[in-house]
């Protein structure tokens, strides 16, 4: 029997949910524990849950975990769903700086530093700061649920609330997003390419297709480019896939003002 025990974990992201065959649909999230320590919690069927468990990001909660043993990468745990309690969230503005404490330790230099550090711990999870990026948009190859996605979704899930049933069945988003962008390294900018898995990502395509219309690409691309890269100091929290430990994703997004990041040192890696 699987041995859980208590934490206290910073909310940092989760990601655009997909079907599942056991609880109809989940979401992955990560979060940094009061230690200091990274996890990945997996798995959370975030739109189930009843809405007093629903936290949000940079939100402090209460959960009982322990460690997957279908997942052997070091972060990941799972989650005993019943045991969620939130218990407060950080300020927005003056809240960076205490955020910042948080995630800085977690940051490597570059993508090349983060895959050899994967490589000689296992290590998962981490920040890095991109040089510059573009957004890229791709039509997905499967723009739809398959028959069998769609049957996944359609099942009662273990967590369903009666308020749960009365959801909106989950829409899949048809384009696959992705950043591509360029990391100093000591011998030269590399570039890379990686791809966006971010909820809040998917959450503003949908947004901007119901306010805009056919054009939602140009308000799409005002806030993942323009805005970023004139008022923002983006970093992206990135995490490998369960199947494929070697291959990479953007997880989450951080963003803070400028000022505020540079006031903080939020581009110093670890001994930086």
């Amino acid at each position: 029997m699987a041995r859980y025990h208590q934490e206290t974990l910073l909310i940092l992201t989760k990601t655009y949910p997909a079907p599942s065959r056991n609880h109809r649909e989940i979401s992955c999230v990560a979060a940094i524990n009061q230690i200091g320590e990274m996890r990945r919690l997996f798995p959370i069927p975030f739109r189930l849950l009843d809405g007093e468990q629903q936290f949000h990001r940079w939100e402090w909660v209460n959960a009982r975990i322990t460690k997957a043993k279908d997942d052997h990468r070091p972060e990941s745990f799972k989650v005993d769903i019943d045991s969620i309690e939130r218990i407060h969230k950080m300020g927005t503005n003056k809240g960076w700086a205490e955020r910042m404490q948080w995630i800085a330790p977690h940051f490597l230099p570059n993508y090349d530093a983060l895959e050899a550090r994967r490589q000689a711990t296992g290590q998962t999870l981490g920040f890095i700061h991109p040089s510059d990026f573009t957004l890229i948009i791709e039509p997905s190859d499967a723009p739809d649920w398959t028959p069998e996605e769609q049957a996944k979704l359609i099942q009662d899930g273990l967590f369903d609330t009666t308020e749960a049933k009365t959801r909106f069945l989950l829409k899949k988003v048809p384009f696959d997003f992705y950043y591509s962008y360029t990391c100093q390294t000591p011998e030269e900018q590399t570039r890379y390419k990686h791809k966006l898995t971010d909820w809040e990502v998917d959450a503003l395509y949908w947004n901007c297709q119901k306010d805009y219309g056919q054009n939602w690409e140009k308000y799409f691309r005002l806030r993942l480019e323009a805005d970023f890269s004139q008022n923002k100091e983006i970093a992206f929290l990135m995490g490998t896939m369960h199947r494929f430990p070697d291959q990479w994703l953007i997880v989450g997004l951080v963003y803070p003002p400028k000022s505020m990041a540079r006031q903080q040192a939020f581009l110093l890696p670890p001994n930086g």
